[in-house]
């Protein structure tokens, strides 16, 4: 085959092999985004239904906001021996088999296609309970979406992919060709080499410079494309990770603080009753919660990044850091026992990054314990050392419950994006230490975070803020042991100031009235 036949196919191949791969990859993860909306807005409504108990057949189901998606449009209540107790929409939706055992409750809840009437619709079925004539029977209750909009869209996308693969593959044989015309008299080895290069798609390969004529002229600015080819393959690939992590990362991190500072924001605008003094106290919160958004923002782009944080190490007492924690712990989760011993101890380290990775792990905690459950907080020379009492971690899933993005059978239904341990982990590798799961043996799971950590010789300090050397116990909604604020933590101007230093009990009695 001649030589601008040969480079010009392989010029074609090579590119129409990296459109194609970018188009399936396109294609598929568009596919998923789009379908994924719909699951999300069958699985929030279905939340909401059983969130109602026992349904009234003669009210329409409850729905979603439209800015969430809106209230499903075909919807069908079915009793155990498959008969229809309610329908809305006006078509009647597939009902087997496993509808009945899901309204007789022997098994779970089931997302599927279906095809009703010509149309081609998202069906989730899942148990419930319905009220009629005074009596209480298991029923299933099933959802649907119609998947049009969606596969419209898919059948477009697929369109324009193929028609950019083809134009693709033609530009690249076209320009390997005319590029062919212009080389007609390399060596051998600038051949081979090329031709390696565009087979193995590795672009560390070099042509070895023999004189300094023509050849050597083009075997140099060869070596320097490739250069710069590699330099931008590897400075791309570096962008694009911490985009794609920065992105993952603020979706986990973002969504409780958000979420606080728009729910005060929206009690202050709709507050025409509230009195001058819980007015002041809302915007002090505002203020606080801003600045915590700030400090999660610059941390997320540090994680994304991979790079150790900004700030140089400190002597911090980690004592003191994991009592605030806990303190936030016994704000958002009330119910929760918690007890602590509380070694003052001395690490160096970056304060926030620290106070960043306890309070995952005591969320992590939480959410994997029952209401009123146990968690015990453990510090000293070792590090931290937060054990709850829930179900435990299955073996399998010991080796992986620190790696980006993975998320347990038990943790499948609760919020979460699983990034919070592997959060855990990028602190304790970027100070030194290390992190470890395992099982209780009386049942429960516990999480070691061990740092390069002293034990303060004196304890100064640790009376007089109520944080060192000894155990403390809360039960229930027990309040934090101080309301004082911690010495790094940012000032307030004014009479917020003042607000702020209210007890912590008050400001939570104010976030529920």
């Amino acid at each position: 085959m001649p030589l601008r036949r040969r480079l010009a196919l392989i010029a074609g191949a090579a590119v129409g092999v990296a459109i194609v791969l970018a188009a399936v990859v396109c294609w598929v993860v568009v596919r998923g985004q789009l379908r994924g909306q719909v699951d999300d807005a069958l699985d929030g409504q279905a939340a909401l239904v059983q969130r109602v108990g026992n349904l009234a057949l003669g009210d329409d189901l409850p729905g979603l906001p439209a800015s969430a998606g809106g209230r499903a449009p075909y919807a069908q209540v079915v009793a155990a021996d498959g008969s229809v107790m309610l329908n809305r929409g006006g078509v009647s939706l597939p009902v087997d088999a496993a509808t009945r055992s899901i309204a007789g409750g022997q098994a779970g809840s089931e997302l599927r296609d279906a095809t009703v009437a010509g149309s081609h619709l998202r069906v989730l079925t899942f148990h419930g309970a319905a009220a009629t004539n005074g009596q209480v029977q298991p029923v299933a209750v099933q959802l649907a979406r119609p998947l049009a909009s969606v596969n419209r869209v898919l059948a477009r996308l697929r369109l324009i992919l193929a028609l950019l693969c083809l134009g693709g593959v033609a530009l690249a044989a076209a320009l390997g060709r005319l590029a062919a015309d212009r080389v007609l008299a390399p060596l051998a080895e600038v051949a081979r080499t090329a031709q390696q290069i565009g087979e193995t798609d590795d672009l560390s390969h070099r042509i070895a410079i023999r004189a300094d004529d023509e050849v050597g002229q083009l075997a140099t600015r060869f070596n320097a494309m490739l250069e710069r080819l590699q330099r931008s393959r590897l400075e791309l690939d570096q962008s694009f990770h911490a985009q794609r992590q920065l992105v993952a990362d603020a979706s986990h991190e973002l969504r409780t603080p958000i979420t606080s500072l728009r729910t005060n924001i929206e009690v202050l605008l709709a507050g025409a009753e509230l009195s001058e003094p819980e007015r002041r106290r809302l915007l002090a919160d505002v203020v606080e919660q801003s600045e915590e958004l700030s400090a999660l923002v610059g941390d997320l782009i540090e994680l994304a990044r991979g790079d150790l944080p900004a700030e140089p190490f400190e002597d911090t007492r980690l004592d003191r850091i994991v009592e605030e924690s806990v303190a936030r712990a016994r704000r958002n989760s009330p119910s929760l026992e918690l007890r602590t011993s509380l070694v003052p101890v001395v690490v160096a380290g970056a304060p926030e990054r620290l106070g960043r990775a306890v309070n995952n792990l005591l969320d992590n905690a939480a959410r994997h314990s029952p209401a009123g459950g146990l968690v015990e907080v453990v510090v000293d020379a070792g590090g931290v050392r937060v054990r709850d009492h829930g179900t435990g971690i299955a073996e399998q899933e010991l080796p992986y419950v620190f790696d980006r993005f993975f998320r347990g059978e038990g943790s499948r239904g609760s919020q979460g994006s699983g990034l919070g341990l592997a959060i855990v982990r990028q602190v304790a590798e970027q100070h030194g230490g290390e992190v470890s799961a395992a099982n209780a043996p009386e049942g429960g799971a516990s999480f070691s975070l061990r740092l390069p950590a002293s034990v303060v010789a004196d304890g100064s300090g640790a009376g007089a803020e109520g944080v060192g050397g000894g155990e403390e116990e809360s039960g229930a909604g027990g309040a934090p042991a101080s309301g004082r604020r911690a010495p790094d933590e940012p000032r307030l101007p004014g009479d917020l100031e003042a607000l702020a230093q209210q007890p912590e009990a008050e400001r939570e009695h104010r976030r529920h009235h």
